[in-house]
């Protein structure tokens, strides 16, 4: 029933970003164009989003289960570091650059269109590069221990 309740949840998730044109790249690049034809409406969408995700979360916490029943697991990490600010700093180049972040990009899936593709591969390729620079760092700490 648990799988069952996440396919749901992703479907109607993926439908919301179609719905709301955040899997449209021209829409998100207009969004974020504030010194051009600046679009505010992704704004609505994304506040919407959050007034929703503060409610979920507070409910969560709560009950310290997941709205599925998962048990809880919250980041621990409170420090803006190195590795945050430069992760953020990619990906809003990323978004910025191709109109694309990864759940509209993997919605966008669907349509068979080449664009959402190649981004789809080039994140995984970029999570995997990072996943390998992460190991080779880990290593030579050790090495250095």
């Amino acid at each position: 029933m648990q799988i069952f309740m996440a396919l749901m949840v992703g479907l109607l998730f993926g439908i919301g970003l179609i719905v709301s044109g955040m899997n449209d790249p021209a829409k998100v690049i207009g969004f974020l164009d504030l010194a051009g034809n600046w679009d505010p409406s992704l704004g609505f969408v994304m506040g919407g989003a959050i007034l929703v995700g503060v409610l979920a979360f507070g409910v969560a916490r709560k009950r310290k289960r997941s709205l599925l029943g998962a048990p809880m697991r919250l980041p621990t990490a409170t420090v803006i570091d190195r590795r945050l600010v430069l992760g953020s700093l990619a990906f809003g180049t990323g978004w910025g650059l191709a109109g694309y972040c990864p759940g509209p990009a993997l919605a966008s899936l669907a349509t068979g269109d080449a664009k959402p593709l190649l981004f789809t591969l080039a994140m995984l390729a970029g999570m995997a590069l990072f996943e390998v620079l992460e190991r080779v760092a880990a290593a030579r700490a050790q090495g250095k221990a």
